[in-house]
C-alpha cells in the first residue's frame, strides 16, 4: 500500500530480493503524490480552476505536470539504483541545463567549470583563487586517507571552522552551503564538516559527468519513474493492484498481518505505506507549499536554458530556510511547444506562506497561470520494530532525490535488520 516514489521503489527492491510483494494503490494512477498528471484540463480540475486551459495553452494532451518538481543527481543514489535495478532500460534522460543562485536580487550561473569559476561574477578575484583551494581540498579529501586532511578533523572540524580555514567570505558560503552541498538550512554549519564535504564531492563528480549541470531528469516526467519500479517489480513476480481503495490496516497483538479491501483480507508479514495511510502512526513536521507555474518564455538571465534549476539561499532573502526553483519544458515532453513550467517550493514559516514564496515568483514573470499548492508534512512517529509497518516520510522542498533514498536506505534497514548494499543487490540479479 504504496504511495509514492519511494514506495515504488522499495517494492522493486524487494521484489528484485526475493520477497512477494503485493502493491496496493487507491489512486489510479502509478506514484501517488509524485506523479505527473495529464492532460491540463486534470490540473485545471485538480487546483478547482473554474476554467478550462485557454486555447494558447496548446494541446491538454501533451501536458505532464509533476505535482512534486525533483531532479536526479547525475552520481546520486537514485540514478545508482535505477542502474542497478536495470530500470534505466525504461527510461530517457535529459541534462539539466543550469544551476543558478540568487545574490542580492539578481541571479548567477552556479559555476560549471573552472573557466566559468574564474569568469563568475559571484565572487571577487582573490575569493576565487581562495574558492579554488578549497574545491582542491575537497576533491582530494579521502576520509580513509589522513594524509589528505590538511590538519581538518572529518568527524570533529566543523565546517564553519574549514570555511574559516580557507578564509571563505559570506556570499561564498551561501553558495557553496546551498547550491554545491544543498543544505536547507545553515545547522550544517556547526556540524562535523565529512557530510558536506562529501556532498560537495558528489556535486562535482555529478557536474563532471555532463558538464552543463549536475542534474538529470526524465523526458514524460517524473510519473516514468515509478511506472519504471513496477516493470521491474512484476519480472520479478510482484503484483500491482490499482484503485484499489484501502479499508483498514489489520493489526493483530500489535502487529500488522493484512490489509482490508473491499471486503477482502490480502495478508502480510511487512507492510510500507506512506503518512496518508496511517494517519495515527505519524506526525506532522511542517508545511510546503508549491506553486506550479506556466509560463510562455524562458526565465530571464538563464541565457534561454530550457531546463535549470534556481536557489535562493536563506541568508539572501532573511529567511531559515532556502527556496527552490525547477523549470522543465517542451523540451522535456511535459509541455506544449514553446511553454515552460516552473515550479518554486519552500519551507513554510509564517502565516503568509504566498508572500514567502514571492521573490522566487518575481524571477518568473510573467507567469500566464498559477497553481498554488500547501502540504502538511509528516513523518513517522515510531520506527515500525514491533508493528512491521513502516510509514515513509513525505517529500520536503529539496529539487533533488538525496534526502528520499536516505529514507528508502533508512526503510530498507529497518524492513530488513541489514544495510541497503547496492553490491551485493547487483550480484544477486546476476545469480
Amino acid at each position: 500500500m504504496w504511495h509514492f516514489i519511494e514506495e515504488c521503489i522499495l517494492s522493486g527492491i524487494m521484489s528484485v530480493n526475493g520477497k512477494k510483494v503485493l502493491h496496493m494503490d487507491r489512486n489510479p494512477y502509478y506514484g501517488g503524490e509524485s506523479s505527473s498528471i495529464t492532460p491540463l484540463e486534470e490540473l485545471y480540475k485538480r487546483f478547482g480552476l473554474p476554467d478550462s486551459p485557454p486555447e494558447s495553452m496548446g494541446r491538454g494532451r501533451d501536458w505532464n505536470v509533476d505535482l512534486i518538481p525533483k531532479f536526479l543527481m547525475a552520481n546520486g543514489q537514485l540514478v545508482k539504483m535505477l542502474l542497478y535495478t536495470e530500470v534505466t532500460r525504461y527510461l530517457d534522460f535529459k541534462v539539466v541545463e543550469g544551476s543558478f543562485v540568487y545574490k542580492g536580487g539578481k541571479i548567477y550561473k552556479v559555476p560549471s567549470t573552472e573557466s566559468e569559476a574564474l569568469a563568475s561574477n559571484l565572487m571577487g578575484m582573490f575569493e576565487k583563487r581562495r574558492f579554488r583551494k578549497f574545491l582542491v581540498f575537497v576533491a582530494n579529501f579521502d576520509e580513509n586517507d589522513p594524509k589528505t586532511f590538511e590538519g581538518v578533523d572529518p568527524k570533529a572540524t566543523t565546517m564553519r571552522d574549514v570555511y574559516k580555514k580557507f578564509d571563505l567570505g559570506q556570499d561564498v558560503i551561501d553558495f557553496t552551503g546551498h547550491a554545491l552541498a544543498l543544505y536547507r538550512t545553515d545547522d550544517y554549519l556547526d556540524q562535523p564538516c565529512l557530510e558536506t564535504i562529501n556532498r560537495i564531492k558528489l556535486y562535482s563528480e555529478s557536474l563532471a559527468r555532463y558538464g552543463k549541470s549536475p542534474y538529470l531528469y526524465p523526458l514524460y516526467g517524473l510519473g516514468e519513474l515509478p511506472q519504471g519500479f513496477a516493470r521491474l517489480s512484476a519480472i520479478y513476480g510482484g503484483t500491482y493492484m490499482l484503485n484499489k481503495p484501502v479499508d483498514e490496516i489489520v493489526v493483530e497483538n500489535g502487529h500488522v498481518v493484512g490489509v482490508k479491501s473491499e471486503g477482502e483480507v490480502a495478508r502480510c508479514k511487512q507492510l510500507i505505506c506512506d503518512p496518508s495511510y496511517v494517519q495515527d502512526r505519524v506526525r506532522k513536521a511542517g508545511q510546503v507549499i508549491r506553486v506550479i507555474c506556466i509560463l510562455s518564455h524562458p526565465i530571464k538571465n538563464t541565457n534561454d536554458a530550457n531546463s535549470c534549476q534556481i536557489i535562493i539561499p536563506q541568508n539572501q532573502v532573511n529567511r531559515n530556510s532556502d527556496i527552490y526553483v525547477c523549470m522543465i519544458s517542451y523540451a522535456h515532453n511535459v509541455a506544449a511547444q514553446g511553454k515552460y513550467i516552473a515550479i518554486a517550493s519552500t519551507t513554510v514559516e509564517t502565516s503568509d506562506p504566498e508572500t514567502e514564496i514571492q521573490p522566487a515568483l518575481e524571477l518568473l514573470e510573467p507567469i500566464d497561470q498559477k497553481f498554488v499548492a500547501i502540504s502538511d508534512l509528516y513523518e513517522p512517529s515510531d520506527d515500525g520494530s514491533e508493528s512491521q509497518v513502516f510509514c515513509s516520510r513525505a517529500y520536503d522542498a529539496t529539487t533533488h532525490f538525496e534526502t528520499t533514498c536516505n529514507d528508502i536506505k533508512d526503510i530498507y534497514k529497518r524492513m530488513t535488520g541489514t544495510d541497503f548494499d547496492f553490491e551485493n543487490m547487483k550480484r544477486k540479479q546476476n545469480d
